[in-house]
């Protein structure tokens, strides 16, 4: 699953899931590392991967994330393009410059279209005809209407190799828990605070004890000045208890028990500009 950053690949992974998994934010470039998704249809298990969105800036972050992009890419048997319906083509034409795709069939999905009369939406899927050599199918799709996901299932499974199935077919993603609450505190980080803090805060999750009715989550969130640290704290705590309240409304609905969380904030001067911070922080190159 690749586009540009903010294209929705999350929140359409989420809809084909019908769970809240992957992060979703308004804030451009949130998710970070690839995540698998099994979703099951019918008998076929499909598995799909929520990537960075592709784009070109020098920091070090930003390589790492385009680097995850362009891993999952050549290791997938077909790439689906997320294509907002209101953008230009450029962004397609981008996606077919990069040679790790030549490798994969992929499928444009045209998102978004209930945010167009329909009459823009046949207008876009003709300008998508001079490149109809190139994809298997173009399909459009509107999380919000519910619209396409079939057709969408129907077409993917068309393309894919046949196999035993590669996971439990009672699991919905391969990620760890610590990475799923990891990505939910950073999300409600982002939801508080998307104008003041820059994307490159982080989430550690120091410690995880797991009960049957509840649990105990201890996790960092890592900025990188001081004046940042500020503001998520807040004036006597109010910040980070919102931050907290949050969260854990996401985490309590994904985990189905209750959730204990504590919260903290630490300061990691230019962390994401180093190789060996990333690193520290889980982002291995």
């Amino acid at each position: 699953m690749v586009g540009r950053p903010n294209a929705g690949k999350s929140t359409l992974l989420n809809h084909l899931i019908g769970e809240k998994l992957a992060m979703v934010s308004k804030k451009a470039q949130a998710t970070r590392k690839r995540m698998n998704i099994i979703v099951m249809h019918g008998e076929h298990q499909l598995i799909f991967v929520d990537t960075p969105g592709i784009h070109q800036k020098e920091r070090l972050l930003n390589q790492f994330m385009l680097e995850e992009a362009l891993k999952a890419m050549g290791d997938s048997d077909l790439i689906l393009f997320l294509a907002p319906v209101t953008d230009k083509l450029d962004e397609y034409e981008k996606f077919l410059a990069l040679d790790e795709n030549k490798r994969a069939k992929h499928i444009v999905l045209l998102t978004k279209i209930d945010h167009v009369p329909q009459g823009k939406i046949l207008e876009k899927l003709l300008e998508y005809q001079k490149y109809q050599d190139q994809f298997e199918a173009i399909i459009p799709f509107s999380v919000n209407k519910n619209v396409g996901k079939n057709a969408l299932l129907d077409e993917v499974v068309k393309h894919l190799p046949e196999s035993p199935p590669l996971f439990d077919t009672e699991i919905m993603t391969t990620d760890n828990i610590r990475d799923i609450y990891k990505e939910l505190i950073r999300e409600s980080v982002f939801e508080n605070f998307s104008d003041e803090i820059p994307y490159e805060s982080d989430v550690t999750i120091e410690k995880i004890y797991e009960e049957d009715d509840i649990d105990r989550i201890y996790a960092t969130i890592v900025v990188e000045k001081e004046s940042q640290k500020g503001i998520i704290v807040g004036n006597q705590g109010e910040g980070i208890k919102r931050v907290g309240k949050v969260a854990r409304k996401q985490l309590e609905l994904f985990a189905q028990k209750k959730i204990y969380l504590d919260l903290h904030v630490s300061v990691k001067k230019g962390w994401s500009k180093t190789r060996n911070a990333l690193e520290e922080q889980g982002y291995f190159f």
